[in-house]
């Protein structure tokens, strides 16, 4: 019998923007999003002093929490996260990612969210090397990568961190990982998405390049995502 040597298949999860959402048709937006299985809702929380810019925060997240089932996919873009984790109150089935250049007792910060029964994922701004998760590899559920820098939606993609996806993947399956969860966050279109899936990313986190238009509706962009998406779900790159 001939060995089967095609690769695994890597169903991409999405993750949508919720900063992007318009707040007067929340309650439609979060229908929508139920209706169409989408897995997480991405939160951005941005504290002004990590990033310039202030987004969501805990009357946010808690009114969301009691709106829909769906899990929170938290991005802490703050300083200090050790001291705000507890502020969002993560759930089993959550993710909250914290980025490494925000603290410098990340284990402990990882062990506070695997302590609340989520799902901690580590970030990287688009200039942050690989090599920085060398030593955490076994504490993480996952990665997320940067392709903009974090602070504002609607950024032209880095492509140098585009880059970091299929070496990110590489890296995890040569330190004994290959389970280790690759997320995306930045300028990902359809077309991007595609890239950024074949390159070996889980989770896209979706914004105004792919679902909050004015042209398109909100359940229709999400097919048509998917659709394109489609095609790079067969396969990862090895």
């Amino acid at each position: 019998m001939n060995e089967d040597r095609t690769p695994p298949r890597r169903q991409v999860r999405l993750s949508p923007s919720m900063m992007c959402a318009d707040i007067f048709q929340l309650r439609e937006v979060i229908r929508t999003f139920e209706e169409s299985a989408v897995d997480y809702l991405h939160i951005d929380v941005m504290d002004g002093a990590f990033v310039p810019n202030l987004t969501l925060g805990v009357d946010y997240v808690n009114q969301l929490r009691s709106a829909t089932k769906i899990p929170m996919d938290l991005h802490l873009m703050v300083e200090d996260p050790a001291e705000k984790i507890r502020w969002l109150s993560p759930r089993p089935g959550d993710i909250v990612s914290v980025h490494v250049e925000a603290t410098n007792h990340l284990h402990r910060v990882l062990s506070q969210i695997r302590d609340c029964g989520a799902k901690p994922m580590a970030a990287l701004n688009p200039a942050t090397p690989l090599s920085t998760l060398t030593h955490v590899l076994d504490d993480l559920d996952g990665v997320l990568i940067m392709t903009v820098n974090p602070g504002y939606a609607g950024q032209k993609l880095i492509p140098a961190a585009m880059e970091k996806i299929g070496a990110l993947r590489r890296f995890a399956e040569e330190q004994g990982v290959p389970d280790l969860a690759i997320e995306v966050d930045g300028n990902v279109t359809p077309e991007y998405g595609r890239q950024m899936a074949v390159q070996g990313a889980d989770i896209l986190v979706l914004g105004t390049a792919a679902l909050f238009r004015q042209d398109v509706p909100l359940a229709d962009a999400l097919i048509r995502f998917r659709n394109h998406l489609e095609p790079a779900n067969t396969s990862v790159i090895e």
